[in-house]
């Protein structure tokens, strides 16, 4: 069985009406060009799949970091550590190529916004993501496609609640 570790994080922005966090919608499509916009996907019934923003860490990188520079990449803010709040693991089957099945491991990290345009991202970038979005954070629990990743976001919850001075 092959192993992969990933690193991704929670980012949180503190605003008046609360806090929000960047998310996702992972491209479904092979054609970045002919994705359904929102109101096509709102027609035909499908519903967004909403991911928290994660990918494999590079060889000499280190976790925490590859968080930070996936975020950068497919959200287009910056932002800075706060803490790790756990690891997902989980099995899967890779659907394209040898079909193999692999063992994950993604480290989750909370970080906080510091700059950037939300959905800023390169052209190239829009091969894995559709779209990046703002989710108030009270909405992420029913709002995130995985479970795994609706647990991390608990912990996020559960953190921020012992350190409101964040």
């Amino acid at each position: 069985m092959q192993r992969e570790f990933s690193a991704g994080g929670v980012v949180v922005r503190r605003m008046p009406d609360g806090s929000w966090i960047a998310v996702i919608e992972p491209r479904r499509d092979s054609k970045p060009e002919e994705a359904p916009s929102t109101s096509a996907r709102r027609k035909s019934g499908r519903k967004p799949v909403f991911a928290l923003p994660k990918g494999l860490v590079d060889p000499g990188e280190k976790p925490d970091a590859t968080a930070v520079r996936e975020v950068r990449e497919e959200t287009g803010v910056t932002a800075s550590l706060i803490t790790k709040l756990t690891d997902v693991r989980y099995t899967y089957v890779r659907s394209w190529g040898d079909r193999e099945r692999v063992f994950k491991i993604v480290s989750f990290y909370l970080l906080r916004y510091e700059s950037g345009r939300i959905d800023d991202v390169s052209e190239n970038m829009r091969l894995e993501v559709s779209r990046a979005l703002w989710l108030p954070l009270e909405e992420a629990l029913t709002k995130l496609a995985y479970s795994g990743e609706r647990q991390v976001v608990r912990k996020a919850q559960e953190y921020l609640q012992l350190h409101p001075e964040l």
